[in-house]
């Protein structure tokens, strides 16, 4: 007997998800790849709805064509769409359908899509930012998707029971610590291309070497709260969390040798070998701190 119609179709919108993580996020793709295979779909089918929705307020939409009311109806579009598939179970957006799939089984709700879209919503009509108004937009532009992810990790195997608060902060922290990365690196094309200002009381023009340490020293901060809570999390979702938190890192890192008045005008990256680098020193870590716990090193591998 062949497979279920909906269970075919259901597969093939989770690859295409894969698709859009693989040409998007070298680094998100690396670390779900030290996740299992439901778990990586998982985070992959998250991932690919957050991308298409940034992409659209981002320039996609407005690069075919789109005059901003269409590209605001897109976006309620969107919306109405996720929100009509988590109520249903289906769509016909094979990337709505794949992360309804995800939500539907790990317990994401409306709780945490609708402060994602109204982000992104604010993308389409806010041009800079006070301290209030950046609190709120990293909220739902990034922390929500650390929740997402963290209700994946919550449905693996091995995950501990408990520990709610310190799992909340560190899923928060470590979507808030990748969004300000964002915000120092894309300084320059965020204004130039998008017209935007995140940095309250910053231009592009006028970041100050004062204003790069201030938010470096915040994303150094976030990442460690990110970190005591990695703990709680099943072995393999520590590991790629872990991985993520490390490669954002040493973005930081990076960021912090070039002067100021360099990054509008320069991109800032990891290597590809420092990339790799990172993810067997991780693997290599996770192995040793789990033979020292007892467990078998081809076990602790194998997980």
């Amino acid at each position: 007997m062949g497979t279920d119609p909906l269970t075919r179709y259901s597969e093939t919108a989770s690859r295409s998800a894969g698709v859009v993580i693989g040409s998007y996020s070298t680094s998100f793709g690396l670390a779900c790849w030290l996740l299992g295979a439901q778990p990586r779909r998982d985070i992959e089918n998250i991932y690919a709805l957050v991308r298409v929705a940034d992409e659209l307020v981002d320039g996609a939409a407005r690069a075919a064509g789109l005059d901003p009311a269409g590209v605001c109806a897109q976006l309620d579009r969107l919306e109405r769409e996720t929100e009509q598939a988590l109520a249903t179970g289906y769509s016909t957006n094979m990337v709505v359908h794949a992360f309804a799939a995800t939500a539907r089984r790990t317990a994401i709700d409306t709780s945490l899509t609708r402060p994602f879209f109204a982000s992104m919503r604010t993308d389409l009509d806010v041009d800079s930012h006070s301290p209030d108004t950046l609190a709120e937009y990293i909220y739902g532009s990034a922390e929500v998707v650390g929740l997402m992810c963290l209700q994946v990790f919550r449905a693996m195997d091995g995950a501990s029971a408990g520990h709610d608060e310190e799992l909340v902060r560190s899923a928060r922290s470590l979507g808030a610590a990748f969004q300000k990365v964002n915000f120092l690196r894309d300084v320059g094309a965020d204004s130039a291309d998008l017209g935007r200002s995140y940095l309250p009381g910053v231009g592009p023009e006028g970041l100050t070497e004062r204003d790069k340490r201030e938010l470096l020293a915040e994303i150094r901060r976030d990442l460690a709260v990110a970190k005591a809570g990695m703990g709680y999390l099943a072995p393999p979702a520590r590991r790629a969390v872990r991985l993520a938190h490390d490669l954002f890192l040493a973005l930081a890192a990076k960021l912090e040798h070039v002067p100021a008045a360099e990054l509008p005008r320069r991109r800032v990256r990891v290597p590809a070998v420092q990339k790799a680098c990172i993810a067997l020193a991780v693997c290599a870590g996770n192995r040793r701190t789990l033979v020292q716990g007892g467990f078998r090193a081809g076990a602790a591998v194998s997980r």
